[in-house]
């Protein structure tokens, strides 16, 4: 479990130093407009906001508290590094709970 944590970590680490380099040497607002004129752009987009909501519906079931809000509304501006953030700190969590469920279905 720790190996994999920190694998996940450093892969948020890597699309965060992917993310600054992108903010210092490109135009978001051009390259933006360019990636939404292109068909395959829009459905990558649509596949990224799906993975967002899909993520908020499991961290509203995991959270199952005020606390799911916090997790949940950066999502969309924050994207996948913060939902690696949450995935590091809920990991240990979610490994036993869906251990758990596979135990009792069996």
């Amino acid at each position: 479990m720790p190996l994999l944590r920190i694998t996940i970590g450093l892969s948020g680490i890597a699309l965060t130093a992917l993310i600054i380099r992108a903010i210092y040497a490109g135009d978001f607002w051009v390259e933006g407009a360019w990636l939404t004129s292109m068909p395959w752009g829009i459905v990558s987009l649509a596949d990224l906001y799906l993975g967002f909501l899909m993520i908020a519906v499991v961290i509203a079931l995991v959270e199952r508290s005020a606390w799911a809000a916090f997790w949940i509304i950066p999502i969309p501006f924050l994207g996948n590094v913060w939902t690696v953030i949450w995935i590091v700190y809920r990991l240990p969590l979610l490994s036993r709970r869906l251990r758990g469920t596979n135990q009792q279905s069996s």
